[in-house]
């Protein structure tokens, strides 16, 4: 009987003390789950069991994976917030001018030519409008990775003659001469459809800050990349601006004066990245600048 009896409290203690410990492991676990519910900050909890100390890494792995995604989501909501703005901030003035011009041309004291002029501008700020829309879904599709972007290995000749004769008539109302000095035709990797859209936003920022003059193209075979500089002697970019002009949005003080979006160049450097080249660009206030498109050699 005594025997028994030792063995049922010896039973009864161990019992205890499993509940016990079983209920400290349940407030340390329950503990760390309402610190990751409530993202706050997980203690440091020591576990002396293997697999609960393995639950508890896999739990702070959690709670650091969530911290980054939290601030990734606070990021890009900022960058969206931005970009609204700066598209407002883009189609406020050419939509104000569509207003004004189609006001101005419901009067009826006007003349044939103050119509046709008013006309004309209607259309350059309807253009203007369609084209910022235009590149800011472009720009858009790009940074969120949506086009497939197919490289392809072709001639770089048709697709830089392209870019020359889609800008050629605003060269000309400007008496602006482009100038392609003679080259072999060379197979790069590149997407005509996208690099075409590099040379033309280069060349029209070429014509667009050049009052008259001349705009060189010239190309040069290095051993991994093809160069393809865009030369012009406008109003250049001062080495203070120099560090910016690829950013988004971004405006020069001496191109204020000048319409623009600051859009061309940070869309150029976008499609040369995905295709594994870049843009850089040499400049001097009062002198000019030189753009330098990097394509790679098949």
């Amino acid at each position: 009987m005594i025997f028994v009896s030792v063995w049922a409290v010896t039973v009864t203690i161990l019992l205890l003390l499993f509940v016990l410990r079983n209920r400290i492991i349940y407030r340390k676990i329950n503990r760390i789950l309402e610190q990751l519910i409530e993202g706050r900050k997980i203690d440091d909890i020591p576990f002396n069991e293997s697999e609960l100390s393995l639950f508890y890494h896999q739990i702070k792995m959690i709670s650091h994976k969530l911290d980054f995604e939290i601030g990734r989501a606070d990021l890009e909501k900022e960058q969206i917030k931005q970009l609204i703005s700066n598209i407002s901030h883009q189609l406020k003035t050419p939509l104000a001018n569509v207003m004004m011009y189609e006001e101005l041309l419901g009067s009826n004291d006007l003349t044939k030519e103050q119509q046709s002029n008013f006309l004309h501008k209607l259309k350059t700020q309807t253009e203007k409008i369609d084209w910022l829309l235009e590149s800011l879904f472009k720009m858009s599709k790009l940074e969120q990775n949506v086009i497939e972007f197919d490289v392809k290995k072709e001639g770089i000749k048709k697709t830089l003659r392209n870019a020359v004769s889609a800008v050629f008539e605003k060269a000309e109302e400007k008496n602006i001469d482009i100038h392609v000095m003679e080259f072999e035709d060379v197979v790069l990797l590149h997407n005509p459809k996208w690099t075409l859209e590099v040379f033309v936003n280069l060349l029209e920022n070429a014509i667009k800050y050049t009052s008259f003059g001349l705009i060189e193209i010239s190309f040069e075979q290095l051993e991994t990349y093809s160069i393809v500089h865009i030369k012009d002697n406008g109003i250049g970019i001062s080495k203070e601006d120099i560090p910016h002009i690829f950013e988004r949005f971004y405006r020069s003080k001496n191109a204020e004066q000048t319409e623009g979006s600051g859009i061309g160049l940070y869309l150029s450097k976008m499609i040369l990245e995905k295709e594994k080249g870049y843009l850089t660009v040499k400049s001097e206030l009062g002198k000019g600048s030189v753009f330098s498109v990097f394509l790679q050699n098949c």
